[in-house]
Formats: C-alpha cells, structure tokens, sequence
C-alpha cells in the first residue's frame, strides 16, 4: 500500500508526522510531495524530506499510484493553495478517481480550493465551519467525519480515530475493487 502526503512549510508537526509514521508502521511506503520536490519543515521544527514535486506529473498520475491521500493541517494548507494551486488539482484527482482522502484540521482550506465538499458531511478547525458550509458541505462538529472517500478531522487530539477511520476507509475501497461487498465502518 502507498500513501501520499501534499505539504509545504508550516504545517502542523504531529498532523503531519502520526499519519506519517503510523502507516509506516503498517508497512505502507509513504511518499511526500511538495510545491518544488525540497524537504518541509513544519511550525515546531520536524522535517521531512520530499519524494516528489507537486506539479512533477498529472494530478490522475498520482491517483492512479496512490492508495491514500493526507492533508496535514497548520500553515501548510493555505500556503499550498498559494504556492502550489496544483496540489488543489491533485486532491480534485484522487476524489474523482475514489481513492481515499485524510485531510485534518487547516487541511479543509485545500480541500475547498479542490471543490470536493459540494453535498458532503465534513469537518475540520472550528475556524473553518463557515468556509466548509459556504463550499456546499454540512460542517460537522466530531472527532473524524467520512464521506464516501473523504475522512477529516478537526484537531491532533483527533489524530487516533482519524487514522483508524481513514484505514478503515481504504480497506472499504480495497473490498470494492475487488467486488467484495462493502462491510460498514
């Protein structure tokens, strides 16, 4: 299994390194992309070098190779939509293509930049409710919140139900692929 994370300087440590290492830990291989393919370094100092650039190839290129994509929250997500608007294009990709996407916190702002809320039930910081309603979705003021392909939460104090229920979604679009009938999560 391969997971992809789109970040940029700023985002928030633990948003970006428990996703991170929690799937290594499962033994996915996580890549890392970023507006010029140059290592980030996050609000409080970690650092994480990237695998690729953002605009290094098409958005559906990138939902073709990957099993999951993560948001981070903090700076990043405001900053992406900015340096990067490419990475809108690929969050955009990976919901046309089902695959699943985990964005937290600040992590909604990419989300609505990508016109993927429309219809849907999401959260994320409370500060963004009026942004997450005012792009069509119902803001929904939980823990972890799924959509369809779509997981969000609000804050790392969320981060443990927000990677089981982001697994859970993978492994739901896993038994699909495979015609396997879906089993709740």
């Amino acid at each position: 299994m391969k997971a992809l994370v789109v970040a940029t300087d700023g985002f928030e440590d633990s948003e970006f390194s428990y996703p991170y290492y929690r799937l290594q830990e499962d033994s996915w291989e996580v890549d890392v992309a970023t507006p010029d393919g140059d290592a980030v370094e996050g609000e409080y100092g970690y650092t994480f070098d990237a695998d690729h650039a953002i605009d290094e190839r098409s958005p559906s290129a990138f939902a073709d190779e990957y099993d999951l994509l993560v948001v981070p929250g903090g700076d990043s997500p405001e900053a992406l939509r900015t340096e990067a608007p490419e990475a809108a294009d690929v969050v955009a990709s990976f919901d046309e293509h089902d695959v699943p996407i985990a964005a937290i916190c600040h992590g909604a702002q990419l989300l609505i930049s990508a016109d993927v809320l429309e219809g849907r039930r999401a959260t994320g910081y409370w500060t963004l409710e009026v942004d997450i309603q005012n792009a069509g979705a119902e803001y929904v003021d939980e823990a972890v919140v799924a959509d369809g392909n779509l997981v969000t939460s609000r804050v790392p104090d969320d981060l443990p139900a927000f990677m089981d229920r982001a697994l859970d979604r993978v492994d739901q679009a896993e038994q699909a692929e495979r015609g396997e009938p879906a089993v709740p999560a």
